[in-house]
């Protein structure tokens, strides 16, 4: 039976209420409780269904739920803070949009953000994708595969696909661009250097498009 936030231990509902109350300081003025509860419970249901360790559901529930928040924030013209936003999408959100992610974050630190996701995200990165980070000093252990949702596709001002098809989302007056690279699923770190090389190739450009210069 799948667990969801109508059904949860004393714990869980503790660990919610927590969660409800930091995210309603940081967006106090921006948006209501009702809204707040609601995308926290809706995160949380999205990973209850494939969660193979229940006691970080209210965690990652917390993290999605504020992603998503400002978001909505950017969509509906309640705060921008002019940063560019860039959204990587690939299939499971496990290897390829996770490296990307992580080289973009660790070169354009506070000049733009990065979000990724996926359109069947998988229950944890690929270990040898978080090894081949950690090669180039970059650690993403901390990230966990997650979906996409409208109000976040919508808030991105470039959305990145890497082999999610025609499941990839397409929204008017959005910048897509489609990067063709073989998906890391099942191979080892040997075999996944050369796709991490061209992602951190690519990511470099595209911040260079964006007019963000990379640190290193």
């Amino acid at each position: 039976m799948t667990e969801t936030s109508h059904d949860l231990s004393i714990d869980q509902q503790l660990a919610l209420h927590t969660a409800a109350t930091t995210l309603g300081r940081e967006f106090d003025g921006v948006f209501g409780v009702e809204t707040i509860e609601r995308f926290l419970h809706s995160s949380y249901d999205q990973f209850a269904s494939r969660a193979s360790v229940p006691n970080y559901l209210p965690l990652l529930a917390e993290r999605f739920a504020r992603q998503r928040l400002r978001a909505l924030a950017k969509v509906e013209g309640l705060a921008h803070d002019g940063l560019p936003i860039v959204l990587f999408l690939c299939t499971h959100n496990a290897g390829r949009s996770q490296m990307a992610l992580g080289f973009f974050a660790h070169f354009a630190g506070d000049a733009a953000v990065a979000w990724s996701g996926g359109s069947e995200p998988e229950n944890a990165i690929n270990p040898a994708t978080i090894e081949a980070m950690a090669e180039r000093g970059i650690d993403i252990s901390g990230e966990y595969p997650k979906p996409w949702t409208e109000e976040i596709v919508q808030a991105a001002d470039v959305v990145v696909t890497m082999g999610c098809g025609d499941a990839c989302p397409v929204f008017p007056g959005r910048r897509y661009e489609d990067w063709v690279l073989e998906d890391p699923a099942g191979l080892d770190v040997h075999h996944i250097r050369p796709i991490r090389d061209e992602i951190e190739t690519r990511v470099r450009h595209l911040l260079t498009e964006l007019g963000v210069t990379a640190r290193d």
